[in-house]
């Protein structure tokens, strides 16, 4: 008698876990209908404006001086950023995942950081600290040493706004893969770096590649701090996305939206391997 009542009871449960297919229809058309709307959409309409006046004049905007010069400096700060935010995340990591020592909660909160400060604020620190008027500013113009207004202090807004990316992906899987089979290498004689490249790094590969991809992505597409550190100089410290900014400012729509283009296939691209590393993440 018990063993029917619990067959009836486990599926009543099971019933109940499957929505009428007027719900779940509507759920799938409300997802597909923001998806259409908030991303292929404006994507398409990028695209559009992009080329709306032929190849040759997309290509033209494209090889700008300007344009060519945002795009440069917009690659030199991601190769600059993302291999330190690289280290600094896989030091941070091993830090908090392996040791116990005081003040590690709140290293673990101030990775966190940026995350809930605006990036216009942290660029507004930049120069209270770099700035002429600044804390060091009479020492770096004594020195003349130009941070705001300059690719160094594009660089440093950059890598405060992109540092947490790399150290939250690595963090939870550290923690979730414990210790021991470090513990079993170290025992049986293996040094500490050997270690690391033959035990630990195969287990975190895939989540360090996901880390570093936003942090790339986010490196390339920066505003905010940017925006407030770099003075807007055109050719010299106009990123992509400023370079973007002016270009519609100035009624430069084709340029503008050439530039933007660029962004959004970064963001597609970003994408589609952010899938991939999931899928192999999920997978292993």
């Amino acid at each position: 008698m018990s063993a029917v009542i619990q067959t009836k009871n486990n599926t009543k449960q099971q019933a109940a876990l499957h929505d009428p297919t007027w719900v779940r229809t509507g759920l799938i058309a409300i997802a597909l209908g923001f998806i259409v709307l908030f991303l292929c959409l404006p994507l398409g309409l990028v695209l559009f404006e992009a080329f709306s006046k032929g190849w040759t004049a997309y290509w033209s905007a494209l090889t700008q001086p300007d344009t060519q010069a945002a795009l440069k400096l917009t690659l030199l700060t991601a190769l600059v950023t993302v291999p330190l935010n690289t280290v600094f995340g896989i030091a941070a990591a091993w830090a908090i995942t392996r040791f116990e020592f005081k003040g590690k909660s709140l290293l673990t909160t101030l990775i966190d950081l940026p995350f809930s400060v605006s990036p216009v604020i942290s660029g507004v620190i930049f120069v209270l600290l770099f700035g002429a008027q600044g804390v060091f500013g009479e020492w770096l113009m004594a020195h003349d040493v130009k941070i705001i207004f300059a690719t160094p202090g594009i660089i440093l807004a950059t890598l405060f706004v992109t540092f947490p990316f790399v150290a939250r992906q690595l963090i939870p899987l550290m923690q979730e893969m414990g210790n021991e089979e470090e513990e079993a290498a170290l025992s049986l004689g293996a040094s500490g770096w050997k270690t690391f490249f033959q035990i630990t790094l195969p287990n975190i590969k895939w989540a360090l590649l996901y880390g570093v991809l936003l942090c790339n992505a986010r490196a390339m597409g920066e505003f905010g701090a940017v925006s407030v550190v770099s003075g807007h100089i055109r050719g010299m410290t106009n990123t992509l996305p400023l370079h973007v900014e002016v270009s519609y400012n100035d009624y430069d729509v084709v340029g503008a939206f050439a530039g933007a283009s660029i962004l959004a296939g970064l963001a597609i691209v970003t994408l589609v391997l952010k899938s991939l590393l999931e899928w192999k993440q999920s997978d292993r």
